[in-house]
């Protein structure tokens, strides 16, 4: 049986007048906090050469991206997955600042399959990417933006979870690890799978068990970092990837983290800090993050960078916020002067003021009206609707 043709593909869908405006409110809401901290807003393109939305991301991106041909080059285009690598390269190839640049974005973007089976296959992404500071200093700002705007869209219960991708690439570097084994290694370790783990590591050397073993229990709050210390080797890229984390745990003390050394979350792209938020009991991560110093490289100029995305959908549903503003006013169609300054008035002051059009008696309320611009004592004054 043929689908009918108003009918969406599965894991699509419309967003209908309440949901709508709702979603806009806090897409303006989140925009405007970024401005307030230096985020210029950026709009990149929904189609780009495939090879500039994949570079550097790792073949999850390539897998995640629809692929269509340019009628007018010939050349492969991507529609788009991921805004980031797209900033990045608007940071790299044509602003080409030399000092740091804060941008922000927010748009739709296509996933060939949905992250969950909750989720769109068309979020609406919304971020903050900080380009030219390799410090933690960037990365502490830019977690304080991320739980700063999880608080604007009313996210409760948040916690942020934090990782570390120089960790795992220094052990798996002291392991003698090859990048087949790291593949390996990165499947068990992100499906928490200890017994494949104990596998995997049964007849190497006994490094690699030391090293690796204890990953997956290292999850907490601050006390499995000093745990990390004790139980980890003692190698430089480990101990610098603690001592990073130790001092978001300091300096980040009053908002709800926890680690997760274990946590390899963008590993195909990510080279330091990683982190997740996490909102009531939902399973699902509403942000994502984490520094990618390597991604620039595709396009020139290998910049540090951190920033964060979220799904606007998500958000809107997390925030629990309720229409609360009046309906429409019915004007009508016809008047003098006063009538016009009378409907500028309503509008100036934000409310919303409709025009009557003939043949619809009736059907005002259904479209939004609940009261009406009429004339009584010489003057237009605003009553409730009569239908």
């Amino acid at each position: 049986m043929a689908l009918p043709r108003w009918a969406l593909p599965e894991y699509f869908e419309d967003v209908l007048p309440v949901a709508a405006q709702r979603m806009e409110r806090l897409r303006r809401r989140l925009l405007d906090e970024f401005r307030l901290h230096g985020y210029q807003f950026v709009i990149p393109p929904s189609v780009e050469h495939l090879d500039a939305l994949v570079s550097g991301t790792g073949h999850d991106m390539d897998e995640s991206t629809y692929k269509l041909v340019d009628r007018i080059s010939g050349r492969t285009l991507g529609l788009r997955a991921d805004i980031t690598p797209q900033v990045t390269r608007i940071d790299a190839h044509l602003l080409n600042r030399q000092g740091v640049t804060r941008l922000c974005y927010c748009g739709a973007v296509v996933h060939t399959m949905p992250r969950n089976t909750t989720s769109s296959r068309e979020p609406i992404q919304i971020g903050a990417e900080l380009y030219g500071h390799a410090g933690i200093e960037a990365d502490v700002e830019i977690l304080r933006l991320l739980a700063r705007s999880l608080q604007l869209a009313g996210a409760a219960t948040l916690r942020l979870d934090l990782g570390h991708m120089g960790l795992f690439r220094a052990l798996t570097a002291y392991a003698g690890l090859d990048a087949a084994d790291e593949e390996i290694l990165y499947g068990i370790l992100h499906a928490k799978d200890v017994p494949a783990l104990r596998e995997f590591v049964a007849g190497r050397p006994q490094i690699v068990a030391d090293a690796l073993m204890p990953l997956p229990t290292l999850y907490g709050g601050a006390e499995v970092l000093v745990r990390a210390l004790s139980e980890l080797p003692d190698v430089p890229g480990v101990r610098a990837a603690i001592e990073e984390l130790l001092h978001l745990a300091k300096h980040l003390g009053d908002l709800p983290l926890s680690f997760d050394l274990a946590d390899l979350r963008g590993y195909h792209y990510h080279t330091g800090i990683v982190f997740a938020a996490y909102s009531g009991t939902s399973p699902a991560a509403v942000a994502l993050g984490g520094r990618y110093n390597e991604v620039g490289k595709a396009f020139g100029r290998a910049r540090p960078a951190t920033g964060f995305s979220m799904d606007l959908r998500d958000l809107v549903v997390l925030s629990g916020e309720v229409e609360a503003c009046n309906g429409a006013i019915l004007a009508p169609a016809q008047g003098d002067a006063a009538l016009a300054a009378a409907i500028e008035a309503q509008r100036a002051q934000g409310d919303i003021v409709m025009r009557e059009l003939p043949g619809h008696e009736g059907a005002w309320r259904e479209a939004g009206c609940d009261r009406q611009l009429v004339l009584r004592d010489g003057a237009w004054r605003v009553v409730p609707l009569e239908e």
